[in-house]
């Protein structure tokens, strides 16, 4: 298992995620809040992401069924995790906050269809 850390462009927050093999599930989701967001994501089980630093400056914005939940930072507004509504038991994190990733480097990104999910 390797641990990798991720923080908002502020530093303020800071989370750790530990991965199995890699980063898995690694995608764009084209509901109505991650399609503005533009964030790449990839995903883990809850217990494998640790907000270790500034979660009393995370902000968490639901909307809708609120089982969603999203959290940014308050002080630079970058958007960190957020549990999914369609996994509640799982966590989708940004990774372009995860320290030496390039997420234009990443190649083939795979698509959610979280729109359709949100119409039922």
């Amino acid at each position: 298992m390797q641990t990798v850390i991720g923080t908002c462009h502020c530093k303020a927050v800071e989370f750790e995620v530990d991965l199995i093999d890699g980063f898995e599930n690694i995608r764009r989701c084209n509901c109505s809040i991650c399609s503005r967001k533009g964030a790449v994501m990839a995903g883990v089980t809850l217990d494998r992401l640790r907000v270790t630093r500034g979660a009393n400056v995370l902000s968490l914005y639901q909307w809708n069924t609120k089982i969603a939940k999203h959290w940014f930072c308050s002080v630079c507004g970058i958007y960190t995790h957020h549990q999914r509504r369609s996994a509640p038991n799982e966590y989708g994190f940004n990774l372009a906050c995860i320290e030496g990733v390039d997420v234009t480097a990443i190649g083939e990104i795979g698509r959610s269809n979280g729109a359709a999910q949100s119409l039922v």
